[in-house]
């Protein structure tokens, strides 16, 4: 099995994808409804007159004949008149053929005899069901995402794919796998890219993942953003005591860092303005005594001491 491919972007590959938003022929829709009318009150005009004669004669079927017609090309009118709402466009076919989209809003006049799709662009979004993955480091952790997109291409909408909304879903579902198990949850170091460290970069990460999966069908992101992060069930309590140990081992480091560089600057402060003179045993037991103040845990106990360091 070849896996050299697996968690790549899908390529614009397939007859879908030769299909592209071309614009079609309209019009205000106004006129056509406005002829359309009175071509029918014409016809049912001429109707009436060859209903009311007495006689049927050669000319008065001519009548008739009218008004059929006039009803044909009324109905032929009145199959060019679409309506398009704000946010939504009209995608045309014409016995089975794309022949273009209208985006201009209110009462259109288009090509007779077509068969129309709405498609709305409104900005939609939806959140992910919260997946179990496996980060960079093996641990399972639970994470889900909320996907902000909307149709660019109404023709590789509804011609690409089955179900575009579908198709969002899953490849958001796919895409988030693949970066959720590219990076660890937590890193110490800075320069490196985690899910709960770096979420502003994870998600433009994920963002740009999703945005060329769902090209292939004329989708485009708006947003996507992290929204649950935790480690999953099984490991959550070993991890929070982990953290809680790196976390004490920092705070640690940084109080035996600020003890040392106080201990020099007293050593420095009883040289530099001669108050005592100290030997090496003498410091070493002042810095041992200091140190024992200032990292301990507990408040230190002072000992008077009334004796000497020398037998």
């Amino acid at each position: 099995m070849n896996t050299d491919n697996v968690g790549a972007p899908l390529q614009n590959t397939g007859a879908g994808s030769e299909v592209k938003e071309v614009t079609a022929f309209s019009i205000n829709g106004w006129l056509a409804l406005v002829l359309a009318i009175a071509i029918t009150v014409v016809g049912i005009w001429v109707f009436v007159l060859f209903a009311i004669k007495e006689e049927a004669g050669d000319e008065d079927f001519v009548l008739l004949i009218l008004s059929v017609v006039a009803w044909l090309g009324a109905g032929v009118l009145f199959s060019t008149i679409r309506i398009v709402n704000p946010g939504e466009t009209k995608v045309l076919q014409f016995f089975g053929k794309y022949v273009g989209t209208i985006r201009i809003t209110g009462l259109r006049m288009t090509i007779p005899m077509v068969i129309t799709k709405k498609v709305s662009i409104k900005v939609r979004n939806f959140e992910t069901n919260e997946l179990k993955v496996n980060d960079a480091d093996g641990n399972p952790v639970n994470i889900a995402a909320i996907v902000v997109w909307q149709v660019a291409d109404t023709a590789k909408a509804v011609f690409a794919v089955e179900k575009f909304a579908g198709f969002v879903a899953i490849q958001s579902e796919s895409a988030l796998r693949h970066v959720a198990s590219a990076h660890p949850y937590g890193s110490s170091d800075a320069g490196t890219t985690s899910l709960r460290g770096s979420t502003e970069q994870v998600a433009q990460e994920l963002a740009q993942e999703v945005a060329a999966r769902i090209a292939i069908a004329g989708l485009e992101v708006v947003e996507v953003r992290i929204s649950s992060l935790a480690y999953a069930q099984e490991i959550a309590h070993a991890m929070l005591q982990r953290q809680q140990a790196s976390a004490v081992i920092a705070a640690r480091e940084l109080i035996v860092e600020g003890a040392v560089s106080m201990v020099e600057a007293a050593l420095r402060r009883l040289e530099a303005d001669d108050v005592v003179a100290l030997d090496e045993e003498r410091k070493a037991a002042m810095v041992s005594n200091l140190l024992v103040v200032l990292c301990g845990s507990a408040q230190a106990t002072p000992v008077v001491n009334a004796g000497t360091l020398y037998n």
